[in-house]
Parts: C-alpha cells; sequence; structure tokens
C-alpha cells in the first residue's frame, strides 16, 4: 500500500501543476480571501456547485469573475431579480415565419461557469428552474434536452436571509450545493490594502487565462483515486449520522435543537471532497484534517435547526461544532 500512495502522490503532483499559477491570478485582484479561494478551486475540481454568503461588498462576485477569466472557458453572468422569468435562466422557442418552425435560443446556463449573483432576489419558480441543470447536466427546453458541456458549475451568491426584498431558498435546491460559505470581513491589515489599491484609478489588474478546462477533467480522474481509508470513510459516516441520531453519539443535548440532518448526499459530498482537498494540498491520501476543514461548509446548510434552537439564537454552524468536537476522530 505505502508503494501505491507514493504513485499516487506522484500522480497528483503532475496534475496539480495548473493550481499555483491559477492561484497566482486569483491574487493579482483579491486581497486575503484564502478560504473562499481555496474553496471555489475545490468546486471547480470536483465539478460540483457552491452557495456564497455574505453580506453586500465583500468581494462575492468578484471572486467568481476573477475564477472564471483564470480558465479558457465560458462564463455567464446571471443577475437574479423578482421579474426574472425561468426561460431566462434555460432559453425558449423561437417561431420562425418564414420556415414555419420553431428555432431554440439557449439561455445563460449553457456555460462552464454560471454565476448567479443574488440568487435568492427571484421567486422559487425561477431558482427552482436551476434544479435539473444543477442535478442531470441537462436542461429541457420545449421537450427537447440538451446535455451541458462539462465542466459545469453553478456559483451562486446570496445575502443573508434576513435582508429586505429575499426569498427563501427551497431546501431541495440548497441540498444540491456541496458548499455554503459564509464569508465575513476582511482584517484591517487586509482593508487598508483593498482601500489603497482601489483609491487608484484605472487599477484593475488583467487576469490571464492560464488553466485549459482538459486539465481539469484530467485532475479529477487523478483526485478519485486518492486513497481514504476505511476508517476515515466510517468517520464521515459518523459525523452524518450524529446530524441525524445525536443521542447515539452521546450529544443528548443536541436532539431538541436538530430537526432534520444531512443526506446521503453530504456524506458521498463530504468523501469527494476530502479528496479533493489532499489533491490541492498535493497528498494521493485523505487525513483528518482534510474532512474536519471542510466539513462544516459541507453540513452547515444541510442541517435544519428547530424553532427551539432558533428562539435560543443557536446556528448550525454551533450544533456542528459541538458535532466535530465531540464525535471521535480515527
Amino acid at each position: 500500500m505505502p508503494n501505491k500512495i507514493e504513485e499516487i502522490t506522484q500522480k497528483v503532483e503532475e496534475a496539480g501543476h495548473f493550481i499555483p499559477p491559477l492561484l497566482g491570478e486569483l491574487e493579482k485582484v483579491l486581497v486575503g480571501q484564502k478560504y473562499l479561494t481555496e474553496r471555489l478551486i475545490l468546486g471547480l475540481l470536483t465539478g460540483e456547485h457552491i452557495l456564497v454568503e455574505g453580506v453586500p461588498g465583500l468581494a462575492k462576485t468578484t471572486s467568481v469573475k476573477t475564477l472564471a477569466q483564470s480558465i479558457h472557458i465560458d462564463f455567464k453572468r446571471i443577475q437574479f431579480t423578482p421579474d426574472l422569468l425561468p426561460a431566462d435562466l434555460l432559453g425558449t422557442q423561437i417561431y420562425q415565419p418564414k420556415t414555419g418552425e420553431f428555432m431554440i435560443k439557449k439561455g445563460p446556463l449553457f456555460a462552464n461557469i454560471v454565476l448567479a449573483d443574488e440568487i435568492n432576489r427571484a421567486p422559487a419558480k425561477v431558482q427552482s428552474a436551476l434544479l435539473e441543470a444543477m442535478q442531470e447536466r441537462q436542461i429541457t427546453i420545449g421537450g427537447e434536452t440538451f446535455l451541458l458541456e462539462e465542466p459545469f458549475m453553478v456559483i451562486a451568491t446570496q445575502n443573508p436571509i434576513e435582508q429586505e426584498g429575499t426569498y427563501p431558498l427551497p431546501e431541495a435546491q440548497i441540498d444540491r450545493f456541496m458548499f455554503k460559505l459564509k464569508i465575513g470581513y476582511p482584517s484591517k491589515e487586509e482593508e487598508k490594502t483593498i482601500m489603497q489599491r482601489m483609491s487608484i484609478s484605472n487599477n484593475h489588474s488583467k487576469v490571464n487565462p492560464v488553466v485549459d478546462p482538459k486539465e481539469m477533467l484530467q485532475a479529477r480522474k487523478v483526485f478519485d483515486s486518492i486513497y481514504i481509508d476505511e476508517n476515515l470513510q466510517d468517520y464521515i459516516i459518523n459525523l452524518v449520522s450524529a446530524t441525524r441520531d445525536p443521542a447515539a453519539y452521546n450529544l443528548g443535548s443536541l436532539t431538541k435543537l436538530i430537526q432534520y440532518g444531512g443526506s446521503p448526499r453530504a456524506s458521498i459530498f463530504l468523501n469527494r471532497v476530502a479528496k479533493a482537498h489532499a489533491f490541492l494540498q498535493g497528498r494521493g491520501y485523505v487525513v483528518p484534517h482534510d474532512i474536519k476543514s471542510i466539513g462544516m461548509d459541507v453540513l452547515r446548510h444541510r442541517v435544519i435547526l428547530s424553532y427551539e434552537a432558533e428562539a435560543e439564537n443557536i446556528t448550525p454552524d454551533d450544533v456542528l461544532k459541538t458535532i466535530f468536537d465531540t464525535v471521535e476522530v480515527p
């Protein structure tokens, strides 16, 4: 087994050669935000979708646009508004009087990276139009189904639900996102750097595409082969199971706080992204740190709290921190 792991690690190092130049391009524009950029790259590697939440002005949109500019891919940005229609995302049929036939006009979802900006500004019927594309990687227009080109991922941004003029996302849609990232304010030093950069007129650093989609697709094949011990797989199952039945893990105090726990999709995502995190670190094997470092982002939107927890101002992060501190690490 050690020889096999060394072989996988060598393949990881070779396949991950595009990571440093990609980070270099992102750092041209983004100050700090290491947490966000690392998660965006993990989403890119896995091809899964990401939900980014934070108050306005924290460079959520800028981060996604910069990532897209660093890659040779097709990128579309959709500004979600209350009057948006499903056809504005998917596309529609247009009647051609000369031929008497209908022509398909494809919408902005036909891209590699789709930025759904302020996704919770649009009503549920528009948000649900994303479901087929996100889960099945296909779009149906007028009875005709079109497969989406890989890589395909949706990166959605949203303001906190408490903000005025927003709609809560349906649970079925939220579950399709691998990550829910919560972005906070920069440090004083980072904010000073941002302020100094933006005080200069026309200070727009040019971002160059340094990654080919074929490299990313090849990287997926490599990190799929990354070794994860069965004990670590059991650890993932225990973490997710603890959100459903806390009492079985000596967490009886959480029983009244959790209404619904994580689904099997949470275990699938956590296992997959743990491998991607190991790939990002240049390792051919998963360690507990890979799981713990990204576990909160995978689980926070899959744990539905009870009214009692909300009344006590307890957040999913509070509950998950207790679970991660209690469940035994292999």
